[in-house]
């Protein structure tokens, strides 16, 4: 019984911090049902291409190159129907892309196969606001009261759905290549250029003011395509090729000679059919974004309710 006694109490304090957090005001979480959000940042690919000093690591922070790091750019609408919970829609364009010359990892250096894309993603996300601090002052600017303090702060959790659109190009003699359009694994169709993805995140903002919010989010991306940089399978035979294709899709006729007296071994990494990716894992992607959100749903109800007190006294004037 007194465990029992002791959860019931946690349990209890939890609910009435919960509620002082999350239901200091009338209505305060509520004001912010509607917003619109604008977003920049950082985005870092994770899949065949580029890469650290090992051999790939799928999945991981530690295999992947900062040189590469692409720009995002977003816009969205984001819809508060529960104190807890949230919903956003969010279009964005960004650039990923690798470059094995920046990998240290001899083998995966000397493969010298490189791609960028633009890609164009419509997220529909789900956010769960773990904890937050909202306060809204009902005195505001109501004769005689002193000017009270409007607070927003949010730490939140989000996944989703969505789909995006890719389509890689990779340079070879300081020229620029559609890949997709060579086939360079030998495909008898061209892959598909739009995959679904996976977002999974957290998030963090504070208000700037009654209307304006700053935050920051970090999210990792999991697509169903292996083909955003291009490369999944093996090598294809070069005489598929015309021969500008055939040193675009490998470009690197690289060999390694072990010389001994009267038995030199020449080991050969990319001839037809050697690998050339790992199709097992799906390619992914980081992101880092800096948010704005402009609250569309806010209204000063301390300034209605002056209006109506100064009304009601006989003081309202139009």
């Amino acid at each position: 019984m007194k465990f029992v006694f002791i959860l019931f109490s946690i349990f209890s304090l939890t609910f009435l911090s919960a509620q002082h957090i999350n239901f200091n005001s009338q209505k305060n979480w509520s004001l912010n049902k509607k917003e619109i959000l604008f977003g920049f940042g950082a985005t870092q690919f994770n899949g065949d291409l580029g890469g650290g000093a090992t051999a790939g690591i799928d999945y991981s922070m530690k295999d992947i190159d900062w040189p590469s790091t692409g720009i995002n750019g977003m816009i969205g609408f984001r819809y508060r129907f529960h104190p807890s919970f949230a919903t956003t829609t969010k279009l964005s364009y960004f650039t990923l892309k690798g470059d094995d010359k920046l990998s240290e990892e001899s083998i995966r250096n000397a493969r010298n196969l490189n791609f960028k894309t633009g890609v164009f993603e419509l997220q529909q996300r789900i956010e769960w606001i773990a904890f937050s601090v909202e306060k809204f002052s009902p005195t505001y600017s109501l004769p005689g009261k002193a000017k009270g303090k409007n607070k927003n702060q949010q730490y939140y959790l989000f996944t989703g759905l969505g789909a995006a659109y890719f389509n890689p190009k990779g340079e070879y003699n300081g020229k620029v290549y559609n890949l997709r359009d060579i086939k360079t694994e030998g495909q008898s169709k061209p892959y598909s250029p739009i995959t679904l993805t996976i977002p999974m995140g957290v998030g963090v903002r504070f208000g700037l003011g009654t209307s304006w919010r700053f935050g920051i989010e970090a999210s990792y991306v999991k697509t169903f395509s292996d083909y955003i940089d291009d490369v999944s399978t093996v090598y294809a035979d070069p005489a598929l090729f015309t021969p500008e294709h055939a040193l675009v899709a490998n470009p690197s006729d690289y060999s390694v000679t072990q010389s001994t007296p009267g038995n030199p071994i020449v080991f050969d990494w990319f001839g037809a059919s050697y690998q050339r990716g790992d199709s097992k894992q799906k390619d992914a992607f980081y992101q880092l974004n800096f948010v704005i959100t402009r609250n569309i749903t806010y209204k000063d109800y301390g300034r209605q309710r002056s209006k109506s007190i100064s009304k009601s006294s006989g003081k309202y004037k139009v």
